[in-house]
């Protein structure tokens, strides 16, 4: 379950403050929010995630407010139960695509299981790669990669920021699929962020900022 309440941000370096509308989604909801450049989309990806703190209001992820952990709670909260699809790739360049999702789940502090990734790989038509460096692969596989790293501890909640913003028709479709799918098979809440008007109908509910 994800709820938040009465959300504000402002940057130390701008008197522009952000207001967000209140969000509640209940376990396996997702949630598409839309809106133009520089409306504070990003922002608000960075204060679910708990990357950037409200100047007020109040994030609630499983019943858990994240605006009262300590800074190394709320690290280990976030590696655990956050996954995060970035607009750029964070995979390490110097390992390889298994190395990677070792390495996550090695953070999460999660049971590293080759079995489990390889599936992963598989559903994601990457599995072939799973011995290359990441500097290898294509911008596709690379996509498939960011996934993959975001679910492979499989975290209560999946944030995407961007995800198709520079993909075609057929390409975006995939993408979102996939988002949608491993999110569903994980039970996690996923929210993507995007001026992306083509992925609307792959929602029930949105928020337009």
């Amino acid at each position: 379950m994800i709820q938040t309440n009465n959300l504000k941000f402002k940057y130390d370096n701008d008197n522009t403050i952000f207001e967000f509308p209140d969000i509640t989604l209940s376990k396996n909801q997702n949630l598409l929010i839309l809106g133009k450049s520089g409306i504070g989309k990003t922002t608000l990806l960075h204060l679910l995630a708990g990357l950037l703190s409200p100047s007020d209001g109040s994030i609630h992820i499983d019943d858990v407010d994240i605006q009262k952990l300590t800074n190394k709670q709320l690290d280990k909260f976030r590696g655990q139960n956050i996954g995060l699809v970035f607009q750029n790739n964070h995979a390490v360049q110097s390992l390889s695509v298994m190395e990677n999702l070792e390495a996550r789940l090695f953070f999460a502090k999660k049971t590293i299981s080759k079995t489990v990734i390889k599936d992963l790989l598989e559903h994601l038509d990457i599995e072939m790669c799973k011995n290359k460096k990441v500097r290898e692969l294509s911008e596709g596989q690379l996509q498939r990669l960011g996934i993959a790293m975001a679910i492979v501890h499989r975290p209560q909640l999946v944030l995407a920021d961007e995800p198709t913003s520079s993909l075609d028709d057929t390409n975006c479709k995939k993408v979102m699929r996939l988002l949608i799918e491993q999110a569903d098979a994980n039970n996690a809440n996923l929210i993507v962020i995007t001026h992306d008007q083509r992925i609307k109908p792959l929602f029930n509910k949105t928020l337009e900022l």
